[in-house]
């Protein structure tokens, strides 16, 4: 007796052979030859060439324009403060300092007039410390102005100003009790209105032609950043 068990018997699979002269098509992949990787290696190299200086640059600008910015920032809380508590002793001003905490730059608010950065002084029965900021990576307070040798500018002029020349880092900015700058530089001597503005200077140890930003403070105590592009401030 037959039994049928409703299963289809597989039909065998006929290939046909290739043609005579046909390429048969290869199963593996072909791959990057040595030449292709050295010319990717070689242009991914010149892109990071282009790419890398101006990258530092950027950044290196975005940390100088940022310390000029805080720099602005404690000037005018010594104007400020200086104007809100009316010190009389052991100063009778706000002087605005420079100096180097825990190895880094710093600028700072003299409360205490020792000429030194205090953790802690009084001000009018009110124990705080010296308000101070800390300049970014590689940016230091300049000696001076510059002086337009190749590579450096020369000092920013304030359109307008009717003084001669500008005070610069060699002098010592401070605040009266009235928020009128003054040169500080020969205590207790600190004489309204100044006779010029102020503009106290940035720069930085970057590789390659260092930058430069300045804060300007007018003789009525208004402040401004300026940032030297390679030509001219701004």
């Amino acid at each position: 007796m037959h039994i049928y068990s409703g299963r289809k018997s597989a039909s065998p699979t006929l290939t046909a052979p290739p043609l005579e002269g046909a390429k048969v098509p290869s199963t593996k992949e072909r791959g990057f030859s040595l030449v292709e990787l050295l010319i990717v290696v070689f242009v991914v190299l010149v892109v990071l060439a282009i790419a890398i200086p101006n990258i530092i640059t950027a950044v290196s600008n975005l940390r100088l324009h940022s310390s000029a910015g805080e720099l602005a920032g404690l000037m005018q809380q010594a104007r400020i403060m200086a104007a809100k508590n009316n010190p009389t002793t052991p100063i009778a001003v706000y002087p605005v300092r420079y100096g180097v905490r825990n190895g880094a730059q710093i600028a700072y608010i003299d409360l205490n007039g020792d000429g030194a950065w205090s953790p802690t002084v009084t001000v009018n029965g009110v124990t705080m410390s010296e308000p101070l900021i800390q300049f970014s990576g590689t940016v230091v307070p300049a000696a001076a102005a510059p002086t337009a040798a190749p590579g450096v500018p020369g000092p920013y002029v304030l359109a307008g100003d009717t003084g001669v020349g500008s005070y610069d880092n060699t002098r010592v900015l401070a605040y009266t009790p009235r928020g009128f700058p003054c040169d500080y530089t020969a205590p207790p001597t600190c004489s309204t209105p100044s006779a010029t503005y102020f503009v106290y200077y940035l720069t930085d140890r970057r590789p390659g032609t260092p930058g430069w930003a300045g804060v300007v403070v007018t003789k009525a105590g208004r402040t401004k950043v300026v940032s030297w592009n390679g030509t001219a401030w701004n």
